[in-house]
């Protein structure tokens, strides 16, 4: 434990800038989340210290659920598929688009916490990213119409967005950053993808669209439909007095 602090400790000095990035990042979606839930949304009736405490427990399971990452035969192996979202996704369902988003953060601070970052930070910024991208719009939807087809087509929502949003960022701005951070040229990154998937990777683009893309759209469906035949009988224990 302290190992991983002291190395984190280093991580944090030597990525400064990019951590404030991260931070303006976050600072951005959950003002989104909170715009949502001051202008649309209903709030959920439930005592401060009820909430803070549901946030918390799911953000601790969900950042032990992320201990448990399955490489996929088709991307390289920095994309690793994990069900963190899961417990994530029905912290939103149950409290709302602003818990999701801050339960999503506490997720990735724990992760760092006790599994430190390998990757400079750059797949930390990502899952928080990517996650958010699948629960705001799903939870937002859901509590907008919090019927079964609400969270149907709030979670389709939610993985069209997690597919688009998420292979957007990493072409535009995670590759490259990783890039840079790790003194790896964007061909050997590319190379990576172009031997474990197919020779038409040639590219960042074509990266995205044969990797990323389906890495993010089979992540939307998996935690969607795993969410789905979970939340209602959680709901039940949340309700409980």
């Amino acid at each position: 434990m302290l190992e991983n602090l002291s190395k984190l400790w280093t991580a944090v000095q030597e990525n400064v800038v990019f951590l404030l990035a991260c931070l303006l990042v976050f600072a951005g979606i959950f003002a989104v989340a909170l715009l949502l839930g001051k202008l649309w949304l209903k709030p959920e009736k439930q005592s401060p210290a009820r909430r803070v405490a549901y946030v918390g427990i799911f953000a601790a399971i969900a950042a032990v659920v992320m201990y448990f990452e399955f490489p996929l035969p088709f991307t390289p192996n920095f994309y690793e598929l994990d069900f963190s979202e899961i417990p994530v996704l029905i912290c939103s369902f149950s409290l709302g688009p602003v818990a999701g988003v801050v339960c999503e953060f506490l997720k990735v601070v724990l992760k760092l916490f006790f599994k430190g970052t390998s990757t400079a930070f750059v797949g930390d910024l990502a899952n928080f990213v990517v996650g958010s991208a699948l629960i705001l719009p799903a939870s937002a939807v859901y509590f907008a119409n919090k019927t079964k087809k609400g969270a149907i087509l709030g979670m389709a929502v939610g993985t069209a967005c997690i597919t688009v949003v998420g292979s957007l960022f990493n072409a535009i701005y995670l590759i490259p950053t990783f890039s840079v951070l790790f003194g790896q040229p964007l061909d050997v990154i590319v190379g990576m993808g172009t031997k474990i998937n197919t020779p038409a990777i040639t590219s960042v683009n074509t990266l995205v669209l044969f990797a990323v893309v389906p890495f993010n759209l089979l992540k939307g469906v998996a935690d969607s439909i795993i969410t789905f035949l979970l939340y209602k009988h959680i709901e039940r224990l949340l309700r409980m007095k």
